[in-house]
Parts: C-alpha cells; sequence; structure tokens
C-alpha cells in the first residue's frame, strides 16, 4: 500500500470525525439496545441508557477484531485510501445518520458506514476499486440477519409459549421481567462488539494510508479501539428517544416475554456474526427478532406498514449515503 503524506491537523481532524461518526452510532442506534426492555416497562429510560452503555463499553474484553479487518481491508482496495476517501465515507454515513434519526426512521449506520465507503471509493477510482468477496457478505447479511432475528425471535416464542403453558401469566410475566434485564444485557454487549468495530476499522485505515501503522499489523493501537469503545458507550448515554418509539411500540406491542425473546434471538445474531467478522446492522437485527416474536402471537399484532416502512429506508441507506459521500469526496477534494 502507497503511503499517503497527511498532515498531523488533517489526520486528527479525521479521526475526530470517525469518533463523531462512532458517537452518533451509538445516539442513533440506542433505541435497538433500550427500545424492547423500555417498552415492557422493566426499566425506565435513563437506567436502560446507563445499562445499554455499560455494555458497550465492556464489549471491547469480549469480541476479537474480525469485524475491524472487514470494514479496514474487506471492503474497497487499500491502495486508493487517502484522506479525501475517509473524509467523503464518514461526510455520507453521518449525513445519512442525521437525515433519518430527524425523522425517526431506524436505519443502519454501520450500512451507512459501508455506503459512505463505497461511494468515496468509487468517486476516486471507479467501481474496479470495490472488494466483492467482502461488500457481498455484508450485503447478504442485509438479508441473513432479519431473517435470522426473526426466526430465533420466533424460536424462541415458541419454546417460551410450550415451556410455560400451564403457569400463571402473572407468575411468566414477573420471572421474565428479570430475565430481559439478562437478555437485554446481551443484545448490548453484541451492539458495542459489531459497531465499535466499524469506527475501529475507519481509523485503522487512516492509519495505515498515513504511514502511522504498518499494513499487516496484527492490531490497530490500543487507543483506537478504546477511544471507539468509550465514544460509542458516550452516544449510547445521550440516547435515541425519536427512535425508540417506533422500535418499541409501532412495530408490535411488547410485553416482557416478547422482551427477552426478542433481545435474546437478536443477542445470538450479533454475536454469530462478530465471530464471523460480519459489520451487520443491529437495526436490522433487532426489527426482525421484533416482527418475528410478534408474529408468533398472531400475524395481526405486526403492524407491517411501519415494518414495510423501515425495510425501505434499509434499501435506500447503502445507495444513498454512498451518493452523498461522493458529494463529500468532491468537496473534501478543495477544503482538504
Amino acid at each position: 500500500m502507497q503511503t499517503i503524506q497527511m498532515s498531523l491537523w488533517v489526520i486528527a481532524l479525521l479521526v475526530a470525525l470517525a469518533l463523531l461518526f462512532d458517537f452518533m452510532n451509538g445516539f442513533h442506534d440506542a433505541a435497538n439496545s433500550i427500545a424492547t426492555v423500555v417498552s415492557t416497562g422493566v426499566l425506565k429510560p435513563h437506567h436502560a441508557v446507563a445499562m445499554a452503555a455499560m455494555c458497550n463499553v465492556v464489549a471491547i474484553f469480549i469480541f476479537h477484531l474480525k469485524v475491524a479487518a472487514t470494514v479496514g481491508t474487506g471492503t474497497i482496495d487499500v491502495n486508493i485510501v487517502d484522506h479525501y476517501v475517509i473524509f467523503g465515507a464518514l461526510m455520507g454515513a453521518i449525513a445519512w445518520n442525521l437525515i433519518t434519526w430527524y425523522y425517526g426512521i431506524p436505519s443502519s449506520s454501520s450500512h451507512a458506514l459501508i455506503g459512505g465507503l463505497v461511494g468515496a471509493a468509487v468517486a476516486k477510482s471507479g467501481t474496479g476499486a470495490l472488494v466483492g468477496g467482502g461488500l457481498l457478505k455484508t450485503v447478504a447479511f442485509i438479508v441473513i440477519s432479519p431473517l435470522l432475528g426473526f426466526l430465533l425471535g420466533s424460536l424462541m416464542m415458541v419454546i417460551v409459549a410450550w415451556t410455560f403453558f400451564r403457569t400463571p401469566p402473572s407468575r411468566v410475566d414477573r420471572w421474565f421481567r428479570r430475565l430481559q434485564l439478562i437478555s437485554a444485557s446481551l443484545y448490548s454487549l453484541g451492539h458495542g462488539g459489531n459497531d465499535a468495530q466499524k469506527t475501529i476499522g475507519i481509523i485503522w485505515m487512516l492509519l495505515i494510508a498515513s504511514g502511522h501503522v504498518a499494513q499487516g499489523g496484527a492490531e490497530p493501537p490500543v487507543w483506537v479501539i478504546v477511544s471507539c469503545y468509550v465514544a460509542i458507550g458516550m452516544g449510547t448515554m445521550f440516547g435515541g428517544w425519536r427512535i425508540v418509539r417506533t422500535m418499541g411500540q409501532k412495530i408490535t406491542k411488547l410485553k416482557p416475554v416478547g422482551g427477552f425473546c426478542a433481545e435474546t434471538g437478536g443477542a445470538i445474531t450479533l454475536f454469530i456474526a462478530s465471530a464471523l467478522g460480519v459489520p451487520v446492522s443491529t437495526t436490522h437485527t433487532i426489527t426482525g427478532a421484533i416482527v418475528g416474536v410478534g408474529s408468533v402471537q398472531k400475524m395481526s399484532a405486526v403492524r407491517w406498514g411501519v415494518a414495510g416502512n423501515i425495510v425501505w429506508a434499509w434499501v435506500l441507506t447503502i445507495p444513498a449515503s454512498a451518493f452523498m459521500a461522493a458529494i463529500a469526496w468532491w468537496i473534501g477534494r478543495h477544503v482538504l
């Protein structure tokens, strides 16, 4: 990989921009971790946010950096990466996140970042700059992760329904209000473990391109890892309240037992994806799990119109953020 000459202020600016994206990722996706536990009344919003933020940061001790490696080297050709590409990718992702946050649409921060990388890379070097294998895996999981969340969420709901068939509803509710604390914590761990690594991958890519880190190194610097996990945790602390209501109530009405099944199914999906090094969307995953839980109760329990609008946001995320990133790349060429 050719080393690109960058001034320290440009590198510092881009690292700060990446951490801002990471913060916004936590802010934007906080609802994914806490919507179910808040909507079922198990935790008050500020307690749920604090728990989710802590689990986001604790994930640093649990997950390997496979997702960071995929983002850093498996999406676009590292040989074309420079500060303009990184700037364009981050600005495209941030712009799309702001738009979807404003309108309360639970889109994917992960795929906004992937779309940003694609748009900036294509703007600079054409489609030949894309790494087909890594992108295909990421795009495939746009479909696989919500389907897996749906299957696991609905399967958990069926198992619980049969297991507690003769148990009084009040007792079931009491047990699962406690168990939901565990499932929500596991989901927040999966959220931090998968999403923080995407920003780690971006900063790692930047440091390699500027010659500050050797290509092929085993891991990025410790300060990169720690700062990214802390940034996403801080973002979660501030929360994305506009999206909580959509995730927790508009798709389907949840009870503690449903919240537990949705969070557990989503958490298993995130743990599998992180182990495989696939940057998936926590939004897609928990939405699929919530729909799965609602559909087991009865198909009419799911507000399919709301779910359909969310799916449209999924479809548009990568091309929309890619388009914005291409514009940002062009602007960056003239201002950086």
